[in-house]
């Protein structure tokens, strides 16, 4: 769920898709459209403006702009599967957790990555 809780986001995984549903009615707003393998996890910033999306099968992730659709960045660097996202409170950074046990602290705008947990 988005933090003001209108909107949630859904992966099909398979179909490499994010999805985002208007939490009332169940209408679909958005289709993100721009892995190139299965999602498998989603996470909105606490301003519910941006969505950060987790693609298992080739290690990236991506920003979008909750709203529009738009994908703001692609992140890279990861040496394992992506299996979870989760945004700072203050949006200014983003965290990926991977298969490889590590955890990557990211400068959200930039894309760079700060720092690896081991």
């Amino acid at each position: 769920f988005s933090h003001d809780s209108t909107r949630l986001a859904s992966v099909g995984s398979q179909d490499h898709r994010v999805k985002i549903w208007d939490a009332s009615s169940g209408a679909c707003l958005q289709t993100l459209k721009g892995h190139s393998g299965y999602v498998n996890s989603v996470a909105f910033s606490h301003n519910s403006t941006r969505l950060a999306s987790a693609s298992s099968f080739d290690g990236t992730f991506k920003i979008w702009d909750a709203s529009s659709g738009a994908c703001l960045q692609t992140l890279e660097g990861s040496s394992s599967y992506v299996n979870s996202v989760a945004f700072s409170h203050d949006l200014t950074r983003l965290a990926s957790a991977s298969h490889d046990r590590t955890v990557k602290i990211w400068d959200a705008s930039s894309g760079a990555c700060l720092q690896t947990l081991e």
